[in-house]
């Protein structure tokens, strides 16, 4: 799967395909239009909490959604630093160890 463009890209992009106004989208999300505008132009970050609405409205993967908006956090923490594919590499290292440590001391505390 490869997916380049931000999420609020993405966001407009469906928008547009199913031919729904700003307004509507916004009214869906709760959100004053303004802000789903600064969304689609990169200017404010979706929460996650817009995922299962927007995947109903679109008829899209939530799962895909997510992916997106949370490859779209880490991507812009780490992009201006020196070494940013080195950090990927071992952060997803560092994931799996984690991860099996948590399970090796019977509990799965991710936050």
């Amino acid at each position: 799967m490869t997916i380049r463009e931000s999420f609020g890209e993405y966001i407009k992009k469906l928008r547009e395909e199913h031919k729904l106004p700003l307004r509507k989208v916004a009214s869906v999300l709760d959100l004053d239009p303004s802000t789903l505008s600064k969304i689609e132009r990169g200017e404010r970050i979706a929460n996650k909490e817009m995922l299962p609405l927007l995947a109903e409205l679109f008829n899209e993967s939530e799962k895909i959604l997510g992916l997106i908006l949370f490859s779209d956090k880490v991507a812009y923490q780490i992009m201006e630093e020196e070494n940013p594919n080195e950090i990927l590499k071992i952060a997803e290292e560092k994931i799996q160890y984690l991860k099996e440590k948590n399970i090796k001391q019977g509990s799965l505390n991710l936050k």
